[in-house]
């Protein structure tokens, strides 16, 4: 069974944590790990370890707009796990050719699931101000993902 677009994003969001705890080396080791994991084909595996890879290198702008929006929480004063959510939403919203509205409502559920009580509405109150900014840019319509 394949699996699903969320299935897969847990998956980048996963590879991009890694990539940010070894601060980006030992690509090929993570993606090693990520050839380990049950229930995933290699074609998943590669897609959520290119996507992280894309939320890794765009980091800066990610970082940069974070700053910006919310500048008593810059990027080194975030949780990591919060950092790598945010990172990876960023670069789905811009980038990504995923709706916005389901990249946040994502963004949210991971927040939800690995992170603290709080990060949840941090990440949905970001990301929210990073929609709006992206809002005039971003296409009309579109198909929901899940």
């Amino acid at each position: 069974m394949a699996a699903q677009p969320r299935d897969i994003r847990r998956l980048a969001f996963q590879v991009l944590y890694q990539l940010d705890a070894r601060q980006g080396r030992d690509a090929e080791e993570v993606l090693n790990l990520l050839g380990e994991q049950d229930g995933f084909s290699p074609a998943e595996v590669k897609k959520a370890f290119t996507v992280a890879s894309a939320a890794w290198a765009g980091r800066a702008k990610a970082d940069a707009a974070t700053v910006e929006l919310a500048p008593e929480w810059p990027a080194h004063r975030q949780a990591a796990v919060d950092r790598s959510i945010l990172r990876l939403a960023y670069y789905e919203m811009t980038e990504g050719g995923i709706p916005p509205k389901v990249v946040v409502n994502e963004a949210v559920e991971l927040a939800k699931l690995y992170s603290t009580e709080r990060s949840p509405a941090f990440v949905n109150a970001l990301l929210d101000k990073i929609l709006k900014r992206l809002a005039p840019a971003a296409p009309v319509g579109g198909a929901e993902e899940g």
